[in-house]
Parts: C-alpha cells; structure tokens; sequence
C-alpha cells in the first residue's frame, strides 16, 4: 500500500545566528518538537514564519520556503504541521548547526 512521506520541507534555520539559538544550541536534540509562530505583521515579509523553542526564538522558516506554508497557516490550518530537530552539528557555522524539517501531523 502506499504511503506518502509526511515530510514537507526539510532545512536549515533561516538567521538562528541573529536570534537565541546559540543559547539553548546544547538543548536541541535530533527528534525534539519546535513551534511554528507566524508573523502576519512582519515588516520584511508577511509570510514570516518564526521557530521557537518555549519562549526562544531560534530563527525562521526560510523566506523562499515559507509562502505555502504561512497561507495554510493563515486559514487556520496550523495545527496541522509539526516541525521536528532533525540534525544538530554545533561544531558547523551558525547557519548550518539546526536542520529542521516540517512533517504533516498524522491525525489518523
């Protein structure tokens, strides 16, 4: 039977060397759940998707990813994403230490 992949988008956080992730890096762990938080009211871009870890904010959904994503969100489907640490490497530079990826909920 056929299964498609719950995977959506996989990436690195866009600018977690401008926010807090270097404060919480020795906290994230492959398999940990991080929160999607739109920013409707971003002034650089109205698809802004923030990721959060409680109340840090590690960074963004990559501008050029985030469009499909923040419009689901918009319509009140956001509960329908998960985004889960898929790769933690501290050693790397800031902008290639968290890959991420969006998965679709499975609500069967």
């Amino acid at each position: 039977m056929y299964e498609p992949s719950p995977v959506l988008m996989s990436f690195y956080i866009a600018g977690f060397q401008h926010w807090d992730g270097a404060r919480v890096l020795g906290e994230l762990a492959a398999g940990m759940e991080l929160d999607l938080v739109p920013e409707f009211d971003n002034p650089h871009d109205p698809n802004a998707i923030a990721i959060r870890r409680g109340g840090t904010k590690l960074g963004y959904v990559p501008a050029d990813m985030n469009e499909m994503l923040a419009t689901l969100m918009f319509y009140g489907h956001g509960d329908a994403f998960e985004c889960v640490v898929q790769q933690v490497a501290p050693e790397r530079s800031p902008w290639h230490q968290v890959r991420v990826g969006v998965y679709v909920s499975d609500a069967r």
